[in-house]
């Protein structure tokens, strides 16, 4: 009986670390220039280059990473099951509709096997919706809770991350920050 009770109570404590993580928006700032991603264990080091990477969209269009230079990019990593992520839809479609020609919004979604496309329609989503169906993007970028979002400037480098659900002033804030 106490075996059970202990077991209970580490599984309550490893939920509620889970669910803190997840609607934690604080953004993570570091310092540093350095070239290359360095890995840390919370993700991609700030200031980084962002690793490149190639995905298919919902419509069949090949998107890589590195041809987007010159632009800034907002990348986020999202589910279709993800409560957070539904959230921030609707304030990243109205940000994608203002936002300059400059800046690009990637939505990298880690669950392809579920209906996607129903998704995308049912929000009215019309920025880039990126699979991720070998989930090799999403272990690159070391994500651990959804939505997580990192803000790429114009030369590739990662500029700030951010993790929990994104509100419309949060990502002009950003993006406003990159060069």
């Amino acid at each position: 009986m106490v075996k059970k009770i202990i077991a209970a109570v580490i599984l309550i404590t490893l939920l509620t670390v889970a669910i803190v993580q997840a609607v934690d928006k604080k953004p993570e700032k570091q310092s540093g220039t350095a070239k290359e991603a360095s890995v840390q264990t919370t993700g991609l080091t700030i200031g980084a280059k962002a690793p490149d990477f190639e995905l298919k969209t919902l419509t069949g269009e090949t998107v890589k990473l590195s041809d987007l230079k010159g632009k800034k990019v907002i990348l986020n990593f999202w589910a279709t099951w993800c409560g957070p992520c539904k959230k921030e839809m609707p304030e990243m479609e109205k940000f994608f509709k203002q936002a300059d020609k400059d800046i690009t919004i990637l939505a990298v979604n880690i669950d392809p096997q579920l209906d996607v496309k129903g998704f995308a329609n049912e929000y009215k989503i019309t920025f880039p919706i990126l699979l991720d169906k070998d989930d090799q993007v999403n272990k690159t970028y070391q994500v651990i809770s959804i939505p997580t979002t990192y803000f790429i400037d114009s030369d590739g480098l990662i500029q700030n991350k951010l993790v929990g659900s994104m509100k419309l002033d949060d990502m002009v804030n950003f993006t406003g920050k990159l060069k």
